[in-house]
């Protein structure tokens, strides 16, 4: 009994106060509740990996010392398990020593079941070495395998690919064949992927249907051909708000890309005047590894 209070005492100070949490509190409530995945992945020697891995292994000794204190089933063990994780959680956001992280009851819970699957495997009847050592193996399997499960629902930056691929609203294309090479800035471009451009009249509108992709980067090049006015400007557009207004005051050499994310983009519009052109022009998501 003794040493479950102290081993509590200690939890409920790294909740609260470990980390400089009372110099480095926020100024309003935060309440994250929509998860973002299993939040425990292979191991890695950072910082963020050992503070993911203590939410969920800093919580194994509650799985094995309270049913063993008290043999209790584990509806209930873990029903109680989950209101008392809730309340620290709201308690943290509302005295502003930490936030309501919905995945750090998720990762505190996952540590209470593998402690209690412990539990029943090495301590729930009589005690040998042999469960003993068939429980520590258990958790080592469990933690194992919320790892693979991490691993394999993590979103990852997938291939920059062209704007293209996407569904298009018109009927107007860029060029993605026998691409033209050009002079910017003294430089020579090569365009690998695509070319927007006026193509000769004094405007061009592409116009693309993404469908609700999350999580999009956008990435281009623009620039003002050598040969010709040295006037021009592109516009993008992401659902009705215009993102740049690129011109030859805005100009920042033949190399420079341009990156952008959005959270969220359904449509996304390019209009191109004068003697303006943007290259390459892609996407990049965030990718399960099997997608």
């Amino acid at each position: 009994m003794a040493g479950t209070i102290c081993y509590t005492i200690l939890v409920l100070y790294f909740m609260f106060f470990a980390f400089n949490r009372i110099h480095t509190s926020a100024d309003q409530y935060t309440f994250i509740l929509v998860p973002d995945a299993v939040p425990l992945l292979f191991p890695e020697l950072t910082f963020m990996w050992f503070f993911a891995f203590g939410n969920v292994a800093a919580f194994i000794p509650f799985g094995v010392l309270l049913p063993l204190l008290y043999r209790v089933r584990f509806g209930k063990f873990i029903s109680l398990f989950v209101l008392t994780i809730l309340v620290l959680e709201t308690l943290q956001a509302l005295t502003y020593l930490g936030s309501f992280d919905i995945d750090d009851v998720i990762s505190n819970t996952l540590g209470a079941v593998i402690g209690y699957v412990a539990y029943r495997v090495g301590f729930s009847s009589k005690i040998s070495y042999k469960k003993l050592m068939v429980s520590a193996l258990s958790i080592v399997v469990l933690l194992t395998g919320i790892m693979v499960v991490s691993e394999i629902n993590k979103k990852r930056e997938g291939p920059i690919q062209s704007l293209t691929v996407m569904k298009e609203m018109t009927g107007t294309t860029p060029m993605t064949e026998n691409l033209p090479s050009f002079t910017v800035a003294g430089e020579r471009i090569e365009p690998k992927m695509n070319v927007y451009s006026s193509e000769g009249k004094s405007t061009k509108t592409y116009n693309y249907i993404l469908g609700n992709k999350e999580n999009v980067w956008l990435y281009f090049y623009f620039g003002i051909p050598d040969n010709g006015d040295f006037k021009g400007e592109a516009k993008i557009i992401v659902d009705g708000q215009e993102v740049y207004q690129l011109n030859e005051q805005s100009y920042q050499g033949a190399e420079a890309l341009w990156e952008r994310p959005f959270n969220e983009v359904n449509e996304l519009t390019i209009i191109v005047s004068g003697n303006a052109r943007l290259w390459d022009v892609g996407i990049r998501e965030m990718q399960h590894w099997w997608e």
